[in-house]
């Protein structure tokens, strides 16, 4: 795969970031275009390895060596098509995914991995440039009509699937447009939104239809008019921190905030009065994820006066720990785009309380070194004050939020409070659930990989 000796002949390469100075006064993304030849020559990289460890790295079991072997020889029409044969959205994955491909990728043993990612959003992005990406209705239709509650990626990719199979397919949206935390939850400068646009372009080609504003709360309407439904809602219960100060104003979760500017770069309207906003204020980052990372990008382009993140795990190692040798995904510091423009950020930090003013306002966060886990225990003599405005929680989430549908309708949960199923059925015959409401907060590459193995369980219900 790829040239026999590329991988000592070529050195791993990356598209360049914008510079700090100009990307955090706007809200584009942040890297600049990659050449298609460099793309080549990445390509070339790949390993003839006999057994590629890439493809159990990644949930999708995407044949990452064959498209990396079709760009490297210039057949990017066949490319696509082995890509589009495992993922519906390498537009997606190719920007926000993690890629834990390239930490399994065999290359990466002893010398940079190959760079998979980049490969794959070039691959899909010229693609559509080249006006390859088209409509694919099914040849025939079944009188099947499937409600997917939920247009997050594992929404989006089972109802296409679906759609292909040939099924009639209704998207609900609780939200005013289609795209879930794809949409609100994701930053521009990380992907911005008119990548979703031309794809949903493309499933209402294929006969998807899209019902946004559309809050379910119920499945006994649903279930009279849809053969099947898949609950697909995502797991935005987020995790808490119950300290003394909690109720005090100006302290937020993370997502709140994060899909308010979403709606913001959207040009919807908002309430002001309920407006979240780092301009000018002392920002405090409770959380040290992905999440964390994206307010941190968001509170440096709303010119925050100061912005610290805090962790409540030691500072990884530079380099990949002991404890997770490849090909597993490995515990090791990571440095975001969001860390390279600015603010402090620290690790083995606790939060003890906050303070406020006569008004109600938060003003100042008290907290204390910890020891590691899982004790936690804070550090004697270690305490310490910040000035606080604004408060993010970015801790991570607890699973589907269980008032509403899913306790109306008696779902079973599993031991960590997400909807248990058997085969991506759920407890209710025909009512089948996929991503994070199946396996609890993920990563949107296991997201897609459970809506089309979903797709599938429903199309084997429906075909009995």
């Amino acid at each position: 795969m790829g040239k026999v000796t590329g991988f000592i002949e070529y050195q791993r390469e990356l598209p360049t970031r914008r510079p700090v100075e100009e990307r955090i006064n706007d809200w584009r993304e942040i890297y600049q275009d990659f050449p298609l030849d460099k793309v080549r020559t990445q390509g070339a990289r790949c390993m003839d390895c006999g057994v590629p460890f890439c493809h159990t790295g990644c949930p999708l079991n995407n044949i990452i060596p064959d498209w990396n072997d079709l760009v490297y020889r210039d057949r990017w029409r066949e490319a696509v098509k082995v890509l589009h044969s495992t993922n519906n959205f390498p537009e997606f994955t190719g920007r926000i995914c993690p890629a834990p491909c390239e930490a399994a990728c065999v290359l990466g043993i002893n010398e940079p991995p190959v760079t998979i990612k980049v490969i794959e959003r070039s691959i899909i992005d010229h693609a559509f440039n080249e006006g390859w990406i088209k409509p694919e209705p099914p040849p025939t239709r079944t009188s099947n009509r499937v409600a997917v509650v939920g247009s997050g990626p594992a929404g989006l990719a089972a109802a296409q699937q679906l759609a292909r199979a040939g099924h009639w397919v209704t998207v609900f949206e609780k939200h005013d447009r289609i795209g879930g935390l794809l949409r609100y939850g994701i930053p521009d400068f990380k992907m911005e939104k008119h990548w979703i646009d031309r794809r949903l372009e493309q499933m209402r080609g294929e006969g998807v239809e899209f019902i946004a504003k559309a809050h379910i709360t119920s499945l006994d309407e649903l279930r009279k008019e849809y053969q099947a439904v898949v609950l697909a809602m995502g797991a935005e219960q987020p995790r808490d921190l119950p300290v003394p100060g909690r109720e005090l104003k100006g302290i937020h979760f993370a997502m709140d905030f994060l899909t308010q500017q979403n709606r913001r770069g959207a040009g919807d309207g908002e309430d002001q009065s309920k407006a979240i906003l780092a301009t000018g204020k002392h920002v405090i980052i409770i959380g040290g994820g992905d999440t964390g990372a994206d307010c941190l990008g968001t509170s440096h382009r709303q010119k925050a006066a100061s912005v610290h993140q805090f962790e409540i795990l030691p500072r990884p190692p530079e380099e990949r720990a002991p404890s997770t040798p490849w090909p597993l995904w490995p515990l090791q510091l990571r440095v975001e785009s969001s860390h390279e423009e600015g603010g402090i950020r620290e690790w083995a930090v606790a939060t003890a309380r906050f303070e406020g003013d006569a008004d109600g306002n938060v003003k100042k966060l008290h907290a204390v070194r910890v020891s590691p886990a899982p004790k936690f225990e804070p550090i004697p003599g270690t305490g310490f004050t910040l000035d606080a405005e604004l408060v993010l929680l970015a801790m991570g989430f607890t699973g589907p939020v269980r008032k509403g549908l899913v306790e109306s309708a008696g779902l079973k949960l599993d031991a960590r409070g997400n909807i248990a199923t058997e085969n991506y059925q759920a407890s209710i015959p025909g009512v089948f659930a996929a991503g994070d409401s199946r396996r609890g907060q993920s990563l949107v590459v296991w997201a897609i990989a459970e809506g089309r193995k979903a797709a599938e369980a429903v199309d084997a219900y429906l075909s009995k």
